[in-house]
């Protein structure tokens, strides 16, 4: 019975994360699906309405594009620098008063006090400004960081491969030291006479001088063609 209750106990918790884990993502496609048609509406008015209502629907545009495309660049850049992680702090701040201000603009976009409107709406137009710069100098900070890192990756890489290339067009050292080598081998052979021309010749070290015969037997074999030589 204990075992059983156990095991009901855990069944149930595990349906239960499972329920609320569909629900947080139906609510997070439901929030996703809204914000896009809310952008759809915006878009349609900034586009449509030439007066204040067009001005509002584009600022709050801008408002969102401009965090969006930071919160994208320092997302993509946390992973690789953790510098960032200050950034994305900066960023959560400025998104917050960014949604204050965007609760304040769609208020006066439903006013119907033209000349409220025509008031408020310059006021809060600056702030936007001041949120939209402070974001867009965060995401070009990071993309110019990012591409000084990649540059100075490139060059380190672009050095290393060229003392490769030098070292791999190398390749008639070996040769040439085996050249060297033998050279001096034979250069060592002649002067102790153990070479591949064999013994030098002796020099006569006899002191008396050879006879008129001896001579003409000499100068006789010189002149002998060397096939008759050899059959004699």
């Amino acid at each position: 019975m204990e075992v059983a209750g156990v095991l009901s106990a855990l069944f149930a918790l595990v349906g239960i994360s499972v329920i609320v884990l569909v629900v947080l993502g139906m609510v997070r496609a439901a929030r996703a699906v809204g914000a896009k048609a809310e952008d759809l509406s915006l878009r349609t008015k900034a586009y449509t309405n030439l007066g204040s209502q067009g001005r509002i629907a584009t600022t709050r545009l801008r408002l969102r594009s401009s965090l969006e495309g930071t919160r994208d660049a320092l997302n993509a850049a946390s992973s690789q620098d953790a510098q960032v992680g200050e950034s994305m702090a900066l960023l959560r701040r400025l998104s917050e008063h960014a949604a204050e201000l965007d609760g304040q603009l769609r208020v006066l976009e439903r006013e119907p006090d033209a000349a409220r409107v025509d008031a408020k709406l310059p006021e809060l137009r600056r702030r936007a400004e001041r949120i939209m710069h402070a974001a867009e100098e965060l995401r070009w900070a990071v993309q110019d960081r990012q591409h000084r890192f990649s540059e100075d990756d490139l060059a380190r890489l672009s050095d290393e491969c060229t003392q490769e290339a030098d070292a791999l067009r190398h390749w008639d050292r070996p040769r040439q030291a085996d050249a060297t080598a033998g050279t001096d081998a034979g250069e060592a052979a002649r002067s102790t006479g153990t070479g591949p021309t064999g013994p030098a010749p002796k020099r006569l070290t006899t002191a008396r001088w050879p006879t008129a015969d001896e001579m003409l037997g000499f100068v006789d074999r010189i002149r002998r063609p060397s096939g008759e030589a050899n059959s004699r």
